[in-house]
């Protein structure tokens, strides 16, 4: 598998899996069955109310594989009420004792910017200290636009820059000013929803790909990922799309067919955006 160095030197696996609405009763023998096929890179959040579930099963494998914790890369997220510099210390522990079978965390991302400017301040700088405690190796952020990255960048007291930004990113979404930005400040960015929750299952160039390949429309579109340089992280408890899925690196797909999947984009979003909100949304965290 390939990975990619982030800029503070860290490796992450470039293809993850991603278990949003995974329930808690499948998602522990559904990432023992990736960590069997080849996935080292698991992705979860406290919102998706799985995260002990998800560690238990990589904690599991690694010891029925007799393997290090260093083999496997786990992420997981803060929500939008833990924002604030106190509430994020005590989320943090929540998500800490959620992932105590595997002894530490190797990256928390702020889930979206959805709250003001001074606790997105405060919530970084508890993220921060995680980090020096060495109970989290790694901080980054999802869902920022470049409006909300260049807040955080201008932090006086910024210590660490967020390694990445994972955003909904996919042929029909491409969002190349906000990769751009993220480049240019040295942020890898991850592709969440990177099959655009099969929405476009059936288009007529990418049915012409995965038969040129013969491989399956989602492993097109994973493929565009990786090629693009994110980290996507498609969603699947089916052990069938599980293996396909990672099976992605038997084939590559060209210059031309890459830009003719950037040229579908059309801002085709599946979910809701939070990179557009505005700097002062202190909205409805739930």
């Amino acid at each position: 598998m390939t990975t990619i160095t982030l800029n503070n030197g860290t490796t992450i696996p470039q293809l993850g899996l991603g278990v949003f609405l995974t329930p808690q009763d499948v998602a522990k023998p559904t990432v023992y069955s990736a960590l069997d096929i080849g996935y080292r890179h698991i992705d979860s959040a406290s919102k998706y109310g799985n995260e002990q579930q998800v560690c238990e099963g990589i904690a599991q494998w690694l010891k029925d594989n007799n393997q290090s914790r260093k083999s496997v890369f786990y992420t997981t997220k803060i929500w939008n009420s833990d924002h604030g510099y106190q509430a994020c210390k005590k989320a943090i522990e929540v998500c800490l004792k959620n992932a105590s079978s595997i002894g530490y965390i190797d990256l928390v991302l702020v889930h979206s910017p959805l709250s003001n400017a001074e606790k997105r301040h405060g919530t970084w700088l508890a993220l921060q200290e995680a980090v020096d405690a060495g109970t989290v190796k790694n901080i980054g952020v999802s869902n920022y636009g470049v409006a909300h990255l260049q807040e955080l960048l201008a932090y006086s007291d910024l210590k660490y820059k967020p390694v990445i930004n994972q955003v909904e990113i996919h042929p029909w979404l491409t969002r190349e000013e906000l990769v751009q930005f993220c480049r240019e400040n040295e942020i890898a960015v991850e592709a969440y929803s990177p099959l655009a929750r099969g929405k476009n299952f059936g288009d007529e160039y990418i049915v012409q790909l995965s038969k040129k390949y013969n491989v399956t429309e989602a492993q097109i579109m994973i493929k565009w990922s990786l090629a693009k340089g994110y980290i996507p992280l498609p969603k699947t408890v089916n052990q069938d799309r599980l293996v396909s899925n990672f099976d992605v690196y038997s084939f590559e797909l060209t210059k031309d067919e890459i830009a003719q999947l950037d040229a579908k984009d059309v801002y085709g979003i599946t979910g809701w955006d939070p990179t557009k909100f505005p700097l002062d949304a202190d909205a409805d965290a739930d």
